[in-house]
């Protein structure tokens, strides 16, 4: 059986056409969605890949309809072979996976995307290691300063309430209560 799946990305579009020529390649079951295709939560697609069974065809118009990046295609495709359904785009010929060459062209395409992939998780790794050997070790920076943590002692050893000294330095109540903790925490052996 040929199933077919029909993706719009907002409900101003319609997928009239993308469903007409589905049918017209013979698509005999329909799944249709108006649904951003950067949504993970999208039930037809859910709904589509749980119907498909082994020896079916999944068809769509265009790549772009499927899946929101090549990591998530490849997922989506591994998980068809993994129940023996072909895949199928009507505007890329070479992207059949019922045949010889599309089964090769989708590895080639699926070897790219992991290898892209494994690229940038290095160049993350990289930004990491040179900002850690920076000094900067990521997240926002601190706004309580050491002069104002060096206020906030001084107040409470003074005897003004956490209250007070949250109002006077212009901080939570709970930022002037981890500065305090902190401060005993270096005190206390």
């Amino acid at each position: 059986m040929i199933v077919g799946y029909a993706r719009v990305s907002s409900t101003g579009q319609d997928h009239a056409t993308q469903i007409d020529r589905l049918t017209a390649a013979g698509a005999e079951k329909l799944f249709s969605e108006k649904q951003s295709g950067l949504d993970k939560d999208r039930p037809a697609l859910e709904e589509c890949l749980r119907f498909v069974r082994e020896g079916d065809v999944l068809l769509v118009t265009k790549l772009d309809r499927l899946a929101r990046s090549a990591s998530h295609l490849h997922q989506i495709v591994e998980g068809l072979n993994q129940k023996g359904v072909g895949f199928r785009v009507l505007d890329d010929a070479t992207l059949d996976t019922t045949t010889r060459t599309g089964k090769l062209v989708f590895g080639i395409l699926a070897s790219i995307a992991e290898f892209e992939t494994a690229l940038r998780k290095e160049r993350q790794l990289e930004g990491i290691a040179k900002a850690k050997a920076e000094g900067r070790t990521g997240g926002r920076p601190a706004q309580i300063t050491p002069g104002i943590k060096a206020e906030i002692i001084q107040l409470s050893a003074e005897g003004v309430s956490v209250r007070k000294i949250a109002a006077e330095v212009g901080f939570s109540k709970s930022a002037v209560q981890k500065v305090l903790d902190e401060a005993k925490a270096t005190k206390t052996p």
